[in-house]
C-alpha cells in the first residue's frame, strides 16, 4: 500500500506543524459543480490563512494521498468515475487502484495514520432517523480514533437525538464552541446538550492534552454553530427535509444515496439557502479547525 503525503504535508508532519485534514466526499459529491471546486480551494486557504497547513485526502490509483494538488482537486470535482469510500471500503480501494473520495470515517482514519491531530468537515454521519439500526461508520470511527474533528454537528437528515445519545454511550467527548448545545447543522440549536462549552482554542487544546494523558482513544467532536447570518431555523428545515424525503421515497432513493439525495433536494426546495449555509458552515469550521490545531 502507498501513503503519499504532499512535500508540504510532509514537511508539517516532521517538524510538528498545525495541519487540518479536510475530506474529499464534500468536493466529489456533496457539492454542485463549479460550487465544489471553488470551496475545496478556500476551504484550503482559510486553514493557511489561520497559519496551518491544509491536507485534503483523497485516493487516487490506488493510493492514499494526503494533500491534493489542482490537478487531483480538479480530478475530484469533475470525474464522474470517483467513488465515495468509508473505511470498510479501503482495502478494495487501494487493490482495484480505483479513484476514490473519502468520508468522514475514512478521512479520521488516514489522517490519524498519517500523524494529523485536527480534521474539520460540515456534518459528521450517524444514526439514522426510523432506522436504529442503520448507524454511520463515521460514529465507531469517532469512538476508536483519537482526533479533534470540527463539525456543525451531525447532518440534519439523521436522527439528531439518537446521534447524540449513540456518541455519549460510546464515549465520544462532545464540545460545543461558544454554544450550549450541539448545533443541528444548518440550524444553530438542537435541544441536545454538549458535554462542555469551549470558548477559546486553548481549551480545546487542553482537553485533548488530557485526553492524551489520559489514554483515551476516542475522538473530540468540537461542535460549532453555522454563523447566524446563513441559519435557517429548525421547523423550517424540518418541513423542507419532510418534503425532500417524500421525495426520495417517491423515486426509490436508499442506502448510501439517500443523504447525498435529500441534501441536493433540500437545495432545490429552499431555493439555494440550504446549500449556501452549508458552505459558510464549512468555511467556518475550516477557521476554527486551524485556530485549533496552532494552539495545539
Amino acid at each position: 500500500m502507498k501513503f503519499n503525503l504532499s512535500d508540504e504535508v510532509s514537511g508539517a508532519v516532521h517538524f510538528d506543524r498545525p495541519i487540518v485534514a479536510l475530506e474529499s466526499t464534500v468536493i466529489a459529491h456533496g457539492l454542485p459543480y463549479p460550487k465544489n471546486i471553488e470551496t475545496g480551494r478556500r476551504l484550503e486557504s482559510i486553514v493557511r490563512e489561520g497559519g496551518a497547513v491544509p491536507a485534503t485526502i483523497a485516493v487516487f490509483g490506488g493510493d492514499i494521498t494526503v494533500g491534493l494538488n489542482e490537478e487531483q482537486l480538479e480530478q475530484l470535482a469533475n470525474s464522474k468515475d470517483v467513488r465515495k469510500i468509508s473505511r470498510r471500503d479501503l482495502p478494495i480501494a487501494v487493490a482495484k487502484r480505483l479513484d476514490c473520495a473519502t468520508t468522514v470515517a475514512t478521512t479520521a482514519f488516514i489522517a490519524h495514520k498519517a500523524g494529523i491531530k485536527v480534521f474539520a468537515t460540515g456534518g459528521i454521519g450517524g444514526v439514522h432517523r426510523g432506522y436504529s439500526n442503520d448507524v454511520s461508520a463515521d460514529l465507531p470511527e469517532l469512538a476508536q480514533t483519537p482526533m479533534i474533528v470540527v463539525c456543525s454537528g451531525a447532518k440534519i437528515v439523521l436522527d439528531l437525538p439518537a446521534t447524540r445519545e449513540w456518541l455519549e454511550t460510546n464515549g465520544v467527548t462532545v464540545l460545543g464552541w461558544q454554544c450550549d448545545e450541539m448545533p443541528a447543522f444548518y440550524s444553530r440549536e438542537s435541544g441536545l446538550p454538549v458535554d462542555e462549552r469551549v470558548e477559546t482554542a486553548a481549551d480545546v487544546a487542553r482537553i485533548a492534552d488530557a485526553r492524551t494523558e489520559l489514554g483515551l482513544k476516542s475522538s473530540i467532536l468540537v461542535t460549532v454553530p453555522v454563523p447566524s447570518e446563513f441559519e435557517l431555523e429548525l421547523p423550517e428545515v424540518e418541513r423542507i427535509l419532510s418534503e425532500a424525503m417524500r421525495a426520495a421515497t417517491e423515486n426509490g432513493i436508499r442506502g448510501k444515496e439517500i443523504t447525498p439525495f435529500l441534501l441536493s433536494e433540500m437545495s432545490f426546495r429552499s431555493e439555494g439557502r440550504t446549500l449556501t449555509a452549508n458552505i459558510a458552515l464549512l468555511e467556518n469550521n475550516a477557521r476554527v479547525a486551524a485556530a485549533i490545531a496552532a494552539a495545539l
